[in-house]
C-alpha cells in the first residue's frame, strides 16, 4: 500500500515537494484554499499528480499519512489542529526533502541579514563546490532534490520552516541574529519566537557547527541557559575573539581551529555594519568548507547586494533614491536608518506585526527629517513619531508617497523607503512593494 503525501499550498515549495513525494513512490494529493498559479498547475499536470484549489476536501487530506504544510499555513488553523489530533505528522518542506538527501547541507536562519547572508555563502562557495541554493530563496529545496544532484546545499530557513522541522539537521547553521518579528504566528512571545529560530541546531552533534552573532544578546543569553551540542563559532564587531571572526584595526580577521584569514573591510563589496556581519558570517561557513582563501577575497569583494534590500535606485536632482522594501521588520529599518549618512525622508508603513516602533526614536531624531506614511493603519506610526520630525504625512498609494518625498526632499539628502512592516495592505508582497518604489521614481 502506498503511503499518502497530501501537500496543503500549491505554490513553490508545495509543488516542489509533490514532484519528489511522486518520485519516491507516495499517493500525492496537492489542496490549496486560493488559486494555483498557471505554471504550477502545469507541473502538477505534467506530474500526474492530483490537486484542487479553492478549497480543502477534508475527505481527502485527514486520511494522510504525512502532510507537508506551506510554511504561509498557520499551526493554528483547524485543518492542521485536526491532522495533529489524528496523529497525522505534519512536517515542513525542508524537512520532507531533507531526507531524500545526503548532501552537506548550510542553514542560515536570524531576523535580519538571512537573504543576504545566504546569497553571499553561495556565492563564496559555487566556484569550488557543486551547489544548490534553496530554502526561502529560489526554486525549491524539494525540486532540487528530486531533479538535480548537488552536494552541498544552501538553505535561507525562516523560522516558520523551522518550526516544521523534526530530525533536519544541517552541518553549518547560522544565526544572523534575533529581534521580534512575526510575533503574531508566536502568540505575542518573544521566548516563543526565539525557541523557534533555535531549532535550527536542535539536531546538530559535536560534529556540526553553529555560526552566530555574538554581539546579539538574545542569542547570547540563549546560549547562557541552553546545552547547545553543535561546536560554537562566534562573529563579532565589538571584541576580539579566540576562536571566530572578529575586527582587527579596520580587518576582518577569521581564526578557527588552525585557520585564519584576514581581509581589509574597505575591500567588501556591500556597506555598512550590518554587512560586514553578514561577510563575516559567509566566510567563517566557506571556511569551515574548506574554500581557498584567495577564492573568499575576490567573491567577498565582487558579491553584488540583493534587490530591495538597500538598493540605490536613482539619483534626481542630487537627491539619492534608496529601496529597502525587504526591511518587513523594525530590526531591519534600524540598520537602514543606522546607515544613512545625510538627512532623510523615510516612507515607512504597512502591516504591523507587533512592532516596538520607539526603539527607532534616536535614529529618527538623528537621521530622519520627515516621516512619509504608507500603510492602511498609521495610527501607531503617527502615535510614536509625532512630534519627533517637522513634517509627517499620510499617503495611501507608493506613487502618492514618492512625489510627497520628491517634494520635501532637498539636494544632498536621501529618500528612504524602508516599512518596518509587512506589505499585504497594500501589494501582494515586499518585492511588489519594491518594483513600485522603482517605477514611481523612474516616473518622477
Amino acid at each position: 500500500m502506498r503511503k499518502r503525501l497530501v501537500i496543503l499550498g500549491g505554490g513553490e515549495s508545495g509543488v516542489g515537494t509533490a514532484v519528489l513525494g511522486k518520485q519516491k513512490g507516495f499517493d500525492v494529493f496537492v489542496s490549496d484554499k486560493g488559486a494555483i498559479k498557471p505554471q504550477y498547475k502545469e507541473v502538477l499536470n505534467d506530474n500526474e499528480i492530483e490537486w484542487e484549489e479553492l478549497q480543502h476536501t477534508e475527505a481527502k487530506i485527514l486520511n494522510a499519512d504525512v502532510v507537508m504544510k506551506s510554511p504561509g499555513i498557520p499551526d493554528k488553523v483547524a485543518l492542521v489542529e485536526q491532522l495533529k489530533v489524528n496523529n497525522v505528522e505534519v512536517v515542513s518542506e525542508i524537512e520532507f526533502a531533507a531526507k531524500y538527501t545526503k548532501s552537506t547541507i548550510v542553514g542560515i536562519t536570524g531576523s535580519n541579514g538571512k537573504t543576504t547572508t545566504s546569497l553571499l555563502t553561495y556565492h563564496l562557495l559555487k566556484d569550488e563546490l557543486n551547489v544548490g541554493l534553496a530554502g526561502n530563496i529560489g526554486d525549491s529545496f524539494a525540486l532540487q532534490v528530486a531533479s538535480q544532484t548537488h552536494q552541498n546545499f544552501v538553505l535561507e530557513l525562516s523560522s516558520f520552516q523551522l518550526d516544521g522541522i523534526r530530525t533536519f539537521k544541517p552541518y553549518v547553521a547560522v544565526i544572523t541574529n534575533i529581534s521580534e518579528d512575526h510575533l503574531d504566528r508566536y502568540d505575542y512571545k518573544f521566548e516563543n519566537y526565539i525557541a523557534s529560530k533555535f531549532r535550527i541546531t536542535m539536531n546538530q552533534t559535536e560534529k556540526d557547527y553553529l555560526v552566530y552573532d555574538a554581539d546579539d544578546k538574545v542569542i547570547e543569553k540563549y546560549l547562557k541557559e541552553n546545552k547547545i551540542k553543535a561546536s560554537l563559532i562566534p562573529f563579532s564587531i565589538e571584541r576580539k575573539l579566540e576562536q571566530g571572526v572578529y575586527i582587527d584595526n579596520n580587518n576582518i580577521k577569521l581564526t578557527i581551529k588552525e585557520q585564519t584569514l584576514t581581509m581589509p573591510i574597505k575591500d567588501l563589496a556591500l556597506e555598512g555594519k550590518h554587512n560586514v556581519k553578514n561577510a563575516m558570517a559567509a566566510a567563517a561557513v566557506a571556511n569551515l568548507l574548506k574554500i581557498r582563501k584567495s577564492t573568499i577575497r575576490e567573491s567577498l569583494s565582487n558579491f553584488q547586494g540583493v534587490e530591495h534590500r538597500l538598493e540605490k535606485v536613482l539619483k534626481i536632482q542630487n537627491v539619492q533614491y534608496i529601496n529597502d522594501s525587504k526591511a518587513t521588520n523594525v530590526n531591519a529599518t534600524f540598520y537602514a536608518l543606522d546607515s544613512m549618512q545625510v538627512p532623510t525622508v523615510w516612507i515607512v508603513g504597512g502591516v504591523d506585526k507587533g512592532n516596538d516602533y520607539a526603539e527607532l526614536l534616536p535614529l529618527v531624531n538623528e537621521k530622519v527629517k520627515a516621516i512619509i506614511c504608507l500603510g492602511s493603519d498609521n495610527e501607531k506610526l503617527k502615535y510614536v513619531f509625532n512630534g519627533t520630525v517637522d513634517v509627517l504625512v499620510e499617503t495611501d498609494s507608493m506613487e502618492e508617497a514618492v512625489k510627497m518625498a520628491y517634494k520635501i526632499a532637498d539636494k544632498g539628502e536621501n529618500v528612504l523607503l524602508s516599512p518596518a512592516c509587512a506589505s499585504f495592505d497594500l501589494f501582494d508582497n515586499y518585492e511588489d512593494r519594491g518594483r513600485q518604489f522603482k517605477e514611481a521614481v523612474r516616473k518622477l
